[in-house]
């Protein structure tokens, strides 16, 4: 019997969509607003740095970006927890994408649509019972008026409730299989099973496919939220006393430092080198050295 890991997870989500544009392309048209008779039927994958160095940085990477056959971009981000900096963002990365299409004396009318979409495993407007949310920059008198050229699309997948799109085949299996399947999930629905896209994508989760180092990197995420999520709460009471944005910064910061030295200790005692350990936390040589040093490893 096969054992899933949670598609959730970063280093998951990343396999399946960042590494086979087949599944990227079925969950774009699945969930994204096009225009009608313009379905995906290309990508490229784009490098997805889109902001500067910060001491979050695990943090500030989109799981994917792409570009289609009609030249327009796609960002896509997993987020396992609602925060108050998350739109924004997504807002920045999809601005900034947009932005840097043209070239200095381009022409304005080479621009092309840059969609940002973001899955979020936590309920944040407890005003309505909708779970999917589209943005446009619209007029406020007359919001069939559209200023063309970024959308935003925010996912509660908490929310999720398959019967209000059942006119929505793919959707639904999709937004399915990211709900369903958790860690060490056994039994998978034969509705997900019957589809060739999202059965592929379960083949890609199945734990037996990772290595030892690729298992240890999926824990480490998980240990990372763990963290992200004490800081923050954390960084909220501290931060009525010295702003909440800086508090929310330093208390994230310090917790994300402890649990990369933890995971480099343990990466070191299954005999991993200085090296492969870089490649999994992001530390530095020189941090590593330090931080076995310091714990006698």
């Amino acid at each position: 019997m096969a054992h899933y890991l949670d598609p959730k997870n970063d280093f998951i989500f990343k396999r399946i969509f960042g590494e086979h544009p087949d599944l990227l392309i079925s969950f774009l048209n699945a969930l994204m607003p096009l225009e009608p008779g313009k379905v995906i039927e290309s990508v490229e994958y784009l490098s997805n740095e889109m902001v500067p160095e910060n001491p979050v940085k695990k943090f500030s990477i989109v799981d994917v970006r792409c570009r289609d056959n009609y030249g327009r971009q796609f960002i896509v981000e997993m987020q396992m927890e609602w925060s108050s900096f998350f739109c924004s963002r997504l807002l920045f990365n999809t601005s900034k994408a947009y932005v840097r299409q043209l070239r200095r004396g381009e022409n304005f009318l080479e621009l092309q649509p840059v969609y940002g979409l973001g899955i979020i495993n936590e309920d944040f407007d407890g005003e309505t019972p909708e779970f999917y949310h589209h943005y446009q920059i619209t007029n406020r008198q007359n919001t069939r008026e559209v200023i063309k050229g970024m959308e935003l699309v925010l996912v509660e997948l908490p929310k999720f409730q398959p019967k209000k799109w059942s006119d929505r085949r793919m959707a639904v299996l999709w937004l399915r299989f990211l709900k369903e399947v958790e860690d060490r999930t056994k039994n998978v629905s034969e509705d997900l099973l019957s589809d060739r896209n999202i059965r592929k994508a379960l083949d890609i989760c199945e734990e037996s496919g990772f290595t030892d180092e690729e298992l240890i990197l999926y824990e480490y995420y998980w240990d990372a939220i763990s963290t992200e999520k004490a800081a923050l709460s954390t960084s909220h009471e501290e931060g009525k006393a010295e702003g909440l944005a800086e508090g929310e910064a330093i208390g994230l910061a310090k917790g994300l430092a402890k649990e990369k030295a933890e995971m480099a200790i343990r990466c070191a005692e299954r005999g991993m080198s200085a090296a492969e350990i870089a490649e999994l936390t992001a530390l530095s040589l020189e941090e590593i050295h330090l931080i076995l040093k310091q714990n006698s490893v």
